[in-house]
């Protein structure tokens, strides 16, 4: 199976190594007309036009409050051209964190966990190359602030407990509760920690004990996101203004990322955790306790719950939330405690410079505050589209530059060979490190990934960097032959 990528890291990384210009988040048009009261009409008309403007190729929303469903519904078309309905399936990438927290927190209800004990009192078998990991609890695992690090791409496994035993050579980046830090690795553990305790395996007991009782009848979770789900169309890859159908990137996210769901199926989740932990026929799933617990700042990090983060004091109205990203899929949940007001956005595209589902779950939100959401310039089509017009004018120039390599040569004829080498730095050196990031990166780690599957993650990027990758080489080698025939001559 192939190496779990970090989408967020890399996007991040592909963003310096080409100097994006500045984002401008220019306000656009109002489209949608003050919400008093909140009216589903005004969402219908905010989520089309965000999806139209911003080439998104299909969308599904949720909205309940206090415990009761007020509004599901699709919106575009999957990749197999069929219409996106609120039971659509899509991948909900990181936001499956919540349930496995929940599942956690279950077994802390019946006593069969106690959140402030180490870890080790419970998986003996885990061991990371660190003595710290001996002092790591079950709360600093849900909480991000055990310390695990989050590297940019780790070897791949096929099954959970391969996966966990991935951590055996790594160092915690931080004493366990100091800090926060993010890592796919905390919930790999946590997974593992639910079938040792429960004995039963983790995507069963999810079905069994969340799913079920919820009536989430379509969700499921998987090892590998690259495992077939009948039902589940290939997601999408945004690219200048539009949409491309591809194949998501294969990893091992049991626990971080395996949860396949729908609006539909979300709304259920979400009443439950606006209903004091209560299903929609009264069943207690979880103490109102722990569930209060999930949703409060913890020790080491005010921005982060139990499964949960909370958002910054400068976001109105607060909410507690969780998003998740992967290579072609995008969702956002929020919870509002002050409206009971609980909104869940799934995309089936993957946007590398905008979470498209945050804003909308955001904008959404607003509707529910009876404030008028601003649509705001398509930054992503912006940047995109730029990027092109960079390609476009690097592709002129490198066709005028290869045209001129034996002129170029020719006046450099005199130089000694360090000078000259000296002078075709500038082309050499981006080249090898697109090389090196096309040919190489891609087997780290005994990755089976493919320079195709880096394409997906930035195409417009990864288009302009194979430009240069390509006029690089082509005039490297051009002008180092005209100078060895120039000389010969």
């Amino acid at each position: 199976m192939k190496a779990i990528v970090n989408l967020k890291k890399l996007s991040s990384i592909l963003l310096i190594v080409i100097l994006l210009m500045p984002i401008f988040h220019l306000p656009f048009s109002v489209i949608v007309q003050a919400a008093q009261p909140f009216k589903m009409e005004n969402v219908d008309k905010f989520v089309t036009n965000y999806i139209e403007h911003n080439g998104l190729p299909g969308a599904s929303i949720v909205v309940v409050k206090d415990g009761k469903l007020v509004y599901e519904k699709g919106y575009g078309h999957d990749s197999e051209g069929k219409p996106i309905t609120e039971k659509s399936l899509m991948r909900i990438g990181s936001a499956s964190k919540s349930l496995t927290a929940f599942a956690v927190l279950q077994l802390v209800d019946q006593g069969e966990i106690q959140l402030d004990d180490p870890v080790i009192n419970y998986l003996p078998e885990v061991k990371l190359d660190d003595s710290r990991w001996r002092g790591v609890t079950v709360r600093q695992l849900l909480s991000h602030t055990s310390g695990i690090p989050n590297p940019v791409i780790v070897p791949p496994a096929s099954t959970l407990k391969a996966g966990v035993e991935r951590l055996n050579d790594w160092k915690l980046q931080s004493n366990p509760g100091e800090k926060y830090y993010y890592s796919n690795g905390n919930y790999w553990v946590l997974a593992l920690l639910v079938e040792k305790v429960s004995g039963i395996e983790f995507s069963q007991y999810l079905k069994q004990k969340v799913f079920s009782p919820l009536g989430m009848n379509d969700s499921l979770a998987t090892v590998n996101s690259g495992d077939s789900v009948q039902g589940l169309p290939n997601g999408y890859v945004t690219a200048y203004g539009t949409a491309i159908p591809w194949t998501e990137l294969e990893a091992m996210e049991m626990g971080a990322g395996s949860i396949i769901s729908t609006a539909s199926d979300m709304g259920k989740w979400l009443s439950m955790q606006t209903n004091e932990g209560k299903s929609g026929t009264g069943e207690q799933l979880l103490s109102t306790n722990l569930l209060g617990e999930s949703h409060s700042p913890q020790l080491g990090s005010e921005k982060s719950g139990l499964g949960w983060e909370l958002s910054s004091p400068n976001v109105k109205p607060a909410r507690i939330s969780h998003s998740g990203v992967v290579s072609t899929y995008q969702t956002q949940q929020d919870i509002v405690p002050s409206s009971g007001y609980a909104v869940a956005v799934l995309l089936n595209s993957y946007t590398p410079t905008i979470e498209h589902a945050y804003e909308i779950s955001s904008g959404i939100i607003q509707l529910t505050e009876g404030q008028e959401p601003e649509l705001k310039a398509p930054v992503s089509k912006i940047i995109d589209l730029s990027l092109g017009v960079i390609t476009l004018i690097y592709v002129i120039l490198g066709i005028r530059w290869i045209l001129r390599s034996e002129k170029w040569s020719d006046k450099r004829k005199q130089h000694p060979t360090w000078k000259f080498i000296l002078r075709l730095l500038p082309q050499l050196v981006p080249t090898l490190l697109i090389g090196w990031l096309f040919f190489i990166v891609p087997t780290l780690q005994n990755n089976s990934s493919t320079t195709i599957d880096a394409f997906g993650l930035f195409p417009a990027a990864m288009f302009l960097l194979a430009i240069v990758f390509i006029i690089g080489l082509v005039l490297s080698i051009l002008r180092i032959y005209y100078r060895i025939t120039v000389n010969k001559g």
